[in-house]
Parts: structure tokens; C-alpha cells; sequence
């Protein structure tokens, strides 16, 4: 796989809510014991898009008017315990999640969908494509590791670069320790991960990290945001998906890497899962691919979706 241009995306400018809410509108439904909230838009056929942490359907603001304009349909969702969406004690098992999109889907009446996935979204859409092959027509995922499949980073001491990029995995699964440290503290500690991950500072503007700040301080939202890495982590939750690894995935699936975020591990993994892999890097992009490279993005998208029209 060769990086993309490395060039500035044209199309990351300050957010503009009153342009961007003359297309789109807010919407929640209850599936599967919990209530949803999502931001949808556009008509055509559709697209699921699902965010990871610390972030909401607010991460693929620039992506999605490019889809719309694309003739797409956009369905952006807070998966449950992100965003403002609920934020319930249990479930966050990728087969729990990965059920509430597939009844959302079904609600809906979307049928056989696209899914596009970023970090924890990434989780969420292979459970939901391995779980509920139905529901998926193609799979797009970015910038992420899958627990269970993915091999583990060699023991030792790790390089600098490797340990900004991976500390909270750790972190995240220890009990009680996080929540002292992060609890009040939000803001700086987003600022603080967004600097270090991102490589387009501008993407991620001081209006944008208040909405992740006030998203992150919503009553329940950090217990639900270490939830999903104490559960993935578990011995319970790396078996479920090494059992999924055992069934081939056959939708055609778009594997998406930062330059300077996971590179082309994501694309390495689905390959050993998937039948027909699609990789791509981006090249001078930080973790956070939705918003520092949202053209590109939609143009791997666009050019993946032409060559897998079924």
C-alpha cells in the first residue's frame, strides 16, 4: 500500500453548524434495552457511519456532507454509552453493541448497509459484520486494532512513538484509577490526547474539543467509554472475537491507516479475516483520519464502493 497525497484537505475548515443543520437533524430511537441517538441526513442509499473514543457522530461532521453530496444517505450513530446516546450500566460487549446497531437497522428499514468505522467504530462494525453478515453490505474500518486479532505489541519497554499511540489501552482497563485521575480533568486530558495523536492540529479546533469535553462529562459517559476497553480486554471479550476470527468475513472490506497512526496493521489483520481486503494509508494524518483527512476519506470510500457495487 502506498501513503495517499500528503496534501492539507481542502475540506477541513472551522465547523459551521448553521450550514451543516440545514442538511441534517438529530434523531434517537430505543433498541435493544438502551436509546440511540443519532445525527442523519441526505437521501439515496445509506451509510452508517460509528465513531470511537473519546469522540461521537461529531468526529464525521466534515465526512458527511461529502457523502450527501455523493447521493448518499447518512446515518452517523452514537453507539451506546458515546455521544448522547444512554449510558447504561452494562452491555458494552461488542455483541451487545454490535445487536443495537442491527436492531437499528432493522427499525429502520435499511436493509443491507454500508458501515464505516473508526477506532472503537471499528470494533463495533467487524462484531456487526461478523455477528449479523446480513446487515452488512461493505465494510470500511480506520485506524484501529482489533482485540483478539491483532497480535500483540512484543514485550519490553516501547519505543516513544509506539507508547503515545497505545498507553491507554492499558490504562483504560485498570479499575478505579482511571476515573480518579480523569474525573474533572476532562478537558485538559482531551486536549492532551488530541495533540498527541493528530497530525492536522487544525482539525480539532477549541469549539470542537468543547462538544467531546461536554460529551465526555455527561453522567455515566467515562465509566461507559472504559467499559468498552475493560470488556474488549477481557479473557471473555478477546474469545468472543477470536471465535469470530474463525469465520471468514465475506463482504468486501476497505482497511484504512494513518501515516502516522496504526499504518497498515488494521489492513495486515483483515486480511487474515476477510476474503477480499482493500487497503489504503494516509500519508501525514494523525489517528483521528475523519477529521484530518475527511476528503480523502470519502474518496477511498467513493472509489471502493465503484469497485464493489454489489
Amino acid at each position: 500500500m502506498q501513503p495517499d497525497s500528503a496534501l492539507p484537505d481542502p475540506a477541513i475548515t472551522p465547523f459551521a453548524p448553521a450550514t451543516f443543520w440545514q442538511q441534517f437533524r438529530h434523531a434517537s430511537l430505543q433498541v435493544n434495552g438502551t436509546r440511540l441517538h443519532y445525527v442523519t441526513g441526505g437521501s439515496g442509499e445509506p451509510v452508517l457511519l460509528l465513531p470511537g473514543w473519546p469522540q461521537s457522530w461529531y468526529a464525521w461532521r466534515y465526512v458527511m456532507p461529502l457523502l450527501v453530496a455523493a447521493g448518499r444517505r447518512v446515518i452517523a450513530i452514537d453507539p451506546r454509552g458515546m455521544g448522547d446516546s444512554a449510558h447504561p450500566a452494562e452491555g458494552y460487549d461488542m455483541a451487545s453493541v454490535a445487536q443495537d446497531i442491527h436492531q437499528l437497522i432493522v427499525a429502520e428499514g435499511l436493509g443491507c448497509v454500508d458501515v464505516v468505522g473508526h477506532d472503537i467504530g471499528s470494533w463495533i462494525g467487524y462484531a456487526l459484520a461478523c455477528d449479523w453478515p446480513q446487515d452488512v453490505k461493505r465494510l470500511a474500518l480506520f485506524d484501529a486494532a482489533l482485540p483478539g486479532i491483532t497480535p500483540p505489541a512484543p514485550a519490553g519497554i516501547p519505543s516513544a512513538e509506539a507508547n503515545v499511540k497505545s498507553w491507554h489501552f492499558a490504562f483504560n482497563r485498570l479499575d478505579d484509577l482511571p476515573e480518579i485521575l480523569l474525573s474533572g480533568r476532562e478537558k485538559a486530558f482531551l486536549n492532551w490526547l488530541f495533540a498527541a495523536k493528530a497530525s492536522r492540529l487544525w482539525a480539532i479546533d477549541s469549539t470542537d474539543l468543547d462538544e467531546y469535553v461536554r460529551v465526555n462529562q455527561l453522567p455515566g459517559a467515562l465509566r461507559a467509554a472504559l467499559s468498552y476497553y475493560r470488556t474488549a480486554f477481557s479473557p471473555q471479550g478477546l474469545a468472543a472475537n477470536q471465535q469470530r476470527a474463525t469465520r471468514q468475513l465475506t463482504q468486501p472490506v476497505l482497511a484504512g491507516g494513518a501515516e502516522q497512526g496504526v499504518g497498515d496493521v488494521l489492513f495486515t489483520t483483515l486480511s487474515r479475516v476477510a476474503q477480499r481486503v482493500e487497503g489504503q494509508i494516509f500519508a501525514a494524518t494523525g489517528h483521528y483520519i475523519p477529521e484530518e483527512a475527511p476528503s480523502a476519506l470519502v474518496a477511498s470510500l467513493l472509489q471502493f464502493y465503484r469497485q464493489y457495487p454489489e
